[in-house]
């Protein structure tokens, strides 16, 4: 998991490397970033909301792709996450979308994970939430939460 800082203008970014099957740091990502927003002050409803978002992200990245990329923007007004990863894309979104769906294989619902509930908690707790995929090649997700 690696991680990048930025700040400017338009605010703090944050940045990280995500990578397939990487359990033992699966959710280290998410962890740092509750623990900047904790530092900028961010309301603790806010944080929790961000929490949920890049863990179930992070998570999903981790169990169905090959890797991939998590940034986050923080500004005065919104935390935006934009997750893209590498293949293989989600067959059908409308689907992944309903709650308990999930293609996640035996051995990771082993692990306590898969249970379809990633992609549904990710929009329930996002002010905005849009998911595009393409079959083979990527998903893109990106998230707004407001700063109210």
């Amino acid at each position: 998991m690696g991680l990048g800082l930025s700040s400017d203008k338009n605010g703090m970014k944050l940045e990280y490397k995500i990578y397939e099957h990487d359990f033992i740091r699966a959710g280290e990502a998410s962890s740092n970033i509750k623990k900047m927003l904790t530092q900028l002050g961010i309301d603790s409803s806010i944080i929790r909301r961000v929490a949920i978002a890049t863990y179930e992200a992070e998570i999903n990245v981790v169990i169905h792709s090959h890797g991939g990329n998590m940034k986050v923007l923080v500004s005065s007004d919104s935390v935006e996450i934009l997750v893209e990863d590498e293949g293989p894309g989600i067959d059908d979104i409308e689907l992944a979308m309903k709650k308990g769906f999930s293609t996640a294989t035996s051995k990771v619902r082993e692990m306590g994970f898969g249970a379809g509930m990633g992609l549904p908690n990710m929009k329930r707790v996002s002010d905005e939430f849009f998911i595009e995929s393409e079959k083979g090649v990527s998903t893109v997700l990106k998230m707004i939460i407001n700063i109210e």
